[in-house]
């Protein structure tokens, strides 16, 4: 019999992280742009040990932009191959944080983030890689349709 510590050492790990989607009335969505990437994304992050991709989600909105918001439905799963330096695949959960009027009460953490804007789906096509744009597309229709996205590699 194989020891339990042996087994789960053994298994494929992956890397869990979350973001919030967010619009504004017009329904642009919120993109904020890292200093340690060259593209946009959504406000979220990995997920630490013991916590729940919901709970991280709330987390990072409110480190990056200084907002509580309410972690609403989950819109879209995507499961991401492990890319450039991250050595493992990513599962990263995308949850609807509702709307802002504009971006009053904003506050981006310095440490992380150089900018932030709401942004069409086309004006994201020169802003985001491709897969990133397929989960803001996917996310806008989950919205729209009361449904969960599973957005394969």
């Amino acid at each position: 019999m194989i020891p339990a510590d042996v087994f789960y050492a053994g298994l494929h790990k992956v890397i869990v992280a979350a973001g919030g989607f967010i619009t504004d009335p017009a329904g642009r969505v919120l993109l904020v742009k890292p200093n340690y990437r060259d593209h946009w994304g959504w406000p979220g992050g990995h997920v630490d040990e013991g916590e729940s991709p919901e709970a991280a989600c709330g987390r990072e909105v409110r480190e990056e932009l200084s907002l509580t918001l309410p972690v609403g439905p989950l819109l879209v799963v995507n499961w991401v191959e492990p890319l450039d330096d991250r050595p493992v695949p990513l599962v990263h959960f995308l949850f609807d944080c509702g709307t802002l009027d504009g971006g009053d009460g904003i506050v981006l953490q310095d440490e992380e983030l150089d900018d932030f804007g709401f942004f069409t789906a086309e004006e994201a096509d020169a802003l985001m890689p491709s897969f990133l744009v397929a989960r803001f597309r996917a996310a806008q229709t989950a919205r729209t349709d009361g449904t969960v996205v599973y957005l394969a590699p």
